[in-house]
């Protein structure tokens, strides 16, 4: 079954304690928490303040995703708020070596993001040293946008190369994930589907959560 990642980022922040409420008592697995800074990319969403009060109203892994620049002045901040796993983008990261030790070094599990023109080989020599890739299927920065064909041979790609390394590494897939959608790209060797507004703007959410998860 794939892990099943709700983006808060199409949630009501009007209410956001009824969302949280509604995704602990789902089938969801994770918490996508989309993190940007009006830099490297053109929105700015939260930041640790929103995510510590986020943990307390939550049962379930955060999974936060940094579309920010110089993440690493950050990881402890987020750290100490609630992150579980930390996603840094790799056109964000000059040392990312060093960015992914530094988050393992806070206990935290390491992941590496990908803008939709990036190719995954890129990421051969560091594999080994994380427990997700995120490969963006829509230009970062705004929810509601479509799925980026190409992403699926960026899947397939990935996919060989971390069964070649006999490697256990998430592969996550952020932007235009649909019930239309999802199995194609779980077929395409994903793992982890992050889905906003087909989740959030669904009559039914928890349910949609569901129809997610049980996708063969």
């Amino acid at each position: 079954m794939p892990i099943i990642a709700p983006s808060l980022l199409s949630a009501n922040f009007i209410n956001l304690q009824a969302d949280c409420e509604m995704l602990n008592n789902s089938v969801a697995d994770w918490y996508h928490l989309d993190v940007m800074d009006g830099r490297f990319v053109p929105n700015i969403t939260f930041g640790p303040m929103i995510i510590e009060f986020l943990r307390k109203a939550s049962t379930k892994t955060f999974d936060v995703h940094l579309m920010i620049e110089e993440p690493g002045k950050y990881a402890e901040a987020f750290q100490k708020a609630g992150a579980d796993i930390l996603t840094v983008h790799y056109e964000a990261c000059t040392h990312l070596h060093r960015n992914i030790q530094q988050i393992k070094s806070l206990g935290m599990k390491a992941g590496v993001a990908l803008n939709p023109h990036t190719p995954v080989e890129l990421l051969k020599d560091i594999l080994g040293e994380i427990d997700l890739v995120l490969l963006m299927s829509v230009n970062p920065g705004f929810g509601g946008q479509s799925f980026i064909p190409n992403t699926l041979n960026k899947i397939s790609t990935l996919r060989k190369m971390i069964d070649e390394q006999g490697l256990n590494v998430e592969i996550e897939i952020d932007g235009g994930v649909t019930l239309d959608n999802a199995k194609t790209i779980l077929d395409a060797g994903a793992t982890v589907l992050v889905a906003g507004n087909t989740v959030f703007r669904s009559s039914n959410p928890a349910e949609t959560i569901s129809k997610l998860k049980n996708i063969i």
